[in-house]
């Protein structure tokens, strides 16, 4: 597929996991990709054309990286707001500063990170903005409320981008991962007791039976991106093994 021939994008938290596995699907169809991450981007990272580096707190350092990229790659005509963190416990495993922390880079640093990259969106006729949600915004998963919390404001704020840049021609959509194998959750699965009993017990709560993969989600995040979806706006998919509508 050649669908973003000729098309700029950035992808924040591209250093790893599905963020790097979208640079290197949209690349693959066609895309000039630069990625922002707070740590450095592997030399030789598959489809990287610029790499940033900036704390997504940092209103300062996500515009200069944003405007870095524009200005080197020659504009931006998509943006994948995927860069997050995880949190674990219920509401009083987290005391308020890293309640302010996890909301900070989930929800407020898609906001900096969008609002940098408006002006070259509003002059791409294929803009698109996807953001990274998670299946957790709406199915109550134990031992995960400031992480729901953060990912059902970003299903929000999805919604409320979609109807603010309607008449500047930017679509915005959202993607739901299951649970999926990064890097993230393995570090989680090595903190565990027993690892190999939450590994399953992280399987069988997703009907498929396994977790999902980076590329699927990369691949559900390349299509909404697409040129090609240019009547979809306003969308979240869920990539998540049918954990929030089977029961069997």
């Amino acid at each position: 597929m050649n669908d973003f021939d000729g098309l700029v994008a950035i992808v924040t938290g591209g250093a790893s996991g599905i963020g790097a596995a979208v640079a290197a699907q949209l690349h693959a169809r066609g895309a000039t990709v630069g990625v922002i991450d707070r740590t450095s981007v592997p030399h030789g990272s598959v489809g990287v054309a610029r790499a940033e580096v900036a704390d997504l707190t940092d209103d300062a350092a996500v515009r200069a990286a944003v405007t870095a990229i524009a200005e080197a790659l020659g504009g931006i005509d998509v943006l994948v707001n995927n860069a997050g963190i995880g949190a674990v416990g219920d509401v009083a495993a987290n005391d308020d500063d890293e309640w302010h922390r996890v909301w900070d880079i989930n929800v407020v640093g898609m906001a900096r990170v969008t609002r940098a990259a408006l002006p070259w969106l509003r002059q791409s006729e294929a803009a698109a903005i996807v953001n990274t949600a998670s299946v957790a915004a709406t199915n109550g998963l134990s031992a995960r409320a400031l992480y729901s919390a953060t990912k059902a404001a970003v299903v929000g704020l999805t919604y409320a981008m979609a109807a603010d840049y309607l008449a500047d021609g930017i679509r915005v959509n959202a993607v739901a991962p299951g649970t999926a194998d990064t890097p993230w959750v393995q570090r989680l699965l090595a903190q565990a007791d027993d690892p190999e009993a939450t590994a399953a017990r992280l399987k069988g709560r997703q009907p498929m039976g396994r977790l999902v993969t980076a590329d699927e989600v990369a691949f559900a995040i390349a299509n909404l991106a697409s040129p090609r979806a240019a009547s979809t706006t306003g969308t979240v998919l869920t990539v998540d093994g049918g954990l929030t509508t089977l029961r069997v």
